[in-house]
């Protein structure tokens, strides 16, 4: 996969603005809805730095904490639902598997934030799952550590085509987002709506997440090289348009010997450039299911720690 970074957004350029966001790089603020679709970016010059540390991290990954819950609940897994979405928006179903935490169904009341995770390039919906997603949500939960959630996994069919040819990102935000608000008690608010990835649903978390940051406060790319024909300049000028307040949450991590490495590098550094608050990490490991399997739980601390 010859992919080079820059980011990524859908669509039609709604308002460009000229305005700089406050504060460190590091800093971690929340973010906000548009639902046209809108384009994508290309790549910006080589980073000018590269770490040498086997870990590098900007920003900090809380300590733990326990997490009231609000109902008491006996059970310790929650369970994995499948199913398939017809839309004109693509020409097969779109087929998805949901995790519902452990007591969804006795408590008929509560809401739970949403976690919309996109596996990688050539594999399915069943990635996350497969490297433990499921297994270390409920260990959290039970723990106290995250509070419970639910966690989308949507997959994708076409996996070369990038946006805005491809209208898989497009289907995920008409169609599936409101599809799982009528099916499942999820919270609506996009405080409590985060989208992520690995390696190329990292590319897709990040062109939604910023270009249609109205649909999302929480946004996760693990080791995503980017899409081609991707435009540095629009990603500076979407970066700008996002109102101050309503800034997401933004988390970048690789492998050191990760082969796709630059590219997150780079984001990181526009990033920065534009004072935009984010996490950037980089531990040990290259671009593999070992690598996003060690850090699932550091993942879901990340996503849940305003929850």
């Amino acid at each position: 996969m010859l992919i080079i970074w820059g980011i990524l957004l859908l669509g039609l350029a709604a308002c460009s603005g000229g305005m700089n966001h406050a504060g460190a790089a590091v800093e971690a603020l929340s973010s906000g809805l548009d639902s046209t679709p809108r384009a994508l970016l290309s790549p910006s010059p080589s980073p000018s730095h590269s770490p040498d540390s086997e870990e590098r991290s900007e920003g900090f990954i809380p300590s733990p904490t326990s997490i009231p819950t609000p109902a008491i609940c006996s059970q310790t897994t929650g369970r994995v639902e499948s199913g398939e979405l017809v839309t004109e928006l693509l020409p097969e179903p779109l087929k998805y598997r949901v995790y519902l935490p452990p007591c969804y169904a006795e408590h008929l009341q509560r809401k739970y934030p949403a976690l919309y995770w996109l596996h990688g390039q050539t594999y399915t919906e069943d990635q996350w799952l497969r490297l433990g997603a499921a297994e270390t949500a409920d260990r959290l939960i039970a723990e106290g550590v995250i509070p419970p959630l639910v966690m989308i996994f949507p997959g994708e069919q076409d996996h070369y085509t990038p946006p805005p040819d491809n209208t898989y990102g497009e289907a995920l935000l008409n169609a599936l987002i409101p599809h799982i608000e009528r099916e499942y008690r999820v919270r609506s608010e996009r405080t409590y709506r985060a989208i992520g990835g690995l390696s190329r649903g990292g590319n897709w978390a990040i062109y939604l997440g910023i270009a249609q940051h109205e649909y999302f406060g929480v946004i996760g790319a693990h080791s995503a090289p980017g899409f081609v024909n991707d435009s540095e300049q629009r990603l500076r000028e979407w970066l700008r348009a996002i109102p101050e307040a309503h800034l997401p949450r933004i988390y970048l991590d690789t492998g050191a010997d990760d082969r796709w490495r630059q590219y997150t590098l780079q984001l990181g550094e526009i990033l920065t450039d534009e004072n935009i608050p984010h996490e950037w990490h980089q531990f040990q490991g290259v671009h593999d299911e070992s690598y996003w399997a060690a850090h699932l739980e550091t993942y879901l601390r990340w996503y849940a720690q305003d929850w």
